[in-house]
Order: structure tokens, then sequence, then C-alpha cells
């Protein structure tokens, strides 16, 4: 069963952030373990999405993991803001 990790991060970030039209979640690279994947939010959303002391960034890293642990694979989510 395939998942879809760009569709998944982007679910769980969606009611989160008060710009969605500023939500881009995109598959930077994948390999054979690792896939990466690149949040954008807008620069007013970036604390909501990241959370008080990194509890929600680590929240969504650790549903990613658990859904790439069951292909075998690591998954690594970078979030950053457009200036």
């Amino acid at each position: 069963m395939a998942v879809n990790f760009e569709k998944l991060v982007l679910d769980l970030l969606s009611p989160l952030v008060v710009h969605p039209e500023d939500l881009l979640v995109k598959k930077f690279s994948e390999d054979e373990t690792t896939i990466t994947i690149q949040v954008l939010v807008n620069k007013d959303d970036l604390g909501r999405v990241i959370g008080k002391g990194g509890k929600i960034a680590n929240a969504i890293r650790t549903i990613a993991y658990a859904a790439a642990s069951r292909i075998g694979k690591r998954v690594s989510i970078d979030i950053d803001s457009y200036e």
C-alpha cells in the first residue's frame, strides 16, 4: 500500500494555518531508504505549525515516521516560511 506523504502532511497541516493558500508541501527527494518532505508556510503561520517547543512539528513528524516505517523507509520533514 503506497502512502502519499505529501497529502498526509498537507491534511495534517491544513486545519492549523490561517493562510491555507500559502501552504506548500512538496516531496524534495526520495531514495531507497529516505524521503524528504519540504513544507513552506506563510511567515504568520510558522508558529502555529511548529507549536510551542516544537510539539506540533514533532507530532506531525511522528505520524509521518510511523507511516514510513510500515514500508521500510524513513521520512524527514523540513518546515520553513516564505520571507
